[in-house]
C-alpha cells in the first residue's frame, strides 16, 4: 500500500465518522490508490501528448473530468 492507514483513518473521521473499523481503512485506501493511478495514467498521457514528460495541475484537473 502506497496511502497509510492512518491517513485515509482520518480522512473518514473528518467526514464524520466516530470510529472506523481496520477492514474499513483497507477497502477505502485499495479503492483511493486505484483512484489514484486512474487519474495519473489519464494526467501523463496527457502530458505526453503535450509533448510534456511533467504533469501539470491542469493535467489533473482535466484527467478528473475525463474520468
Amino acid at each position: 500500500m502506497v496511502l497509510a492507514k492512518a491517513s485515509v483513518d482520518k480522512i473518514a473521521r473528518k467526514a464524520g465518522a466516530e470510529r472506523v473499523r481496520e477492514g474499513a481503512v483497507i477497502v477505502m485506501t485499495e479503492y483511493l490508490e486505484d483512484f489514484g493511478i486512474r487519474v495519473a495514467k489519464e494526467a501523463a498521457a496527457l502530458a505526453k501528448r503535450a509533448g510534456r514528460k511533467t504533469i501539470r495541475a491542469e493535467d489533473i484537473t482535466l484527467a478528473l473530468e475525463r474520468i
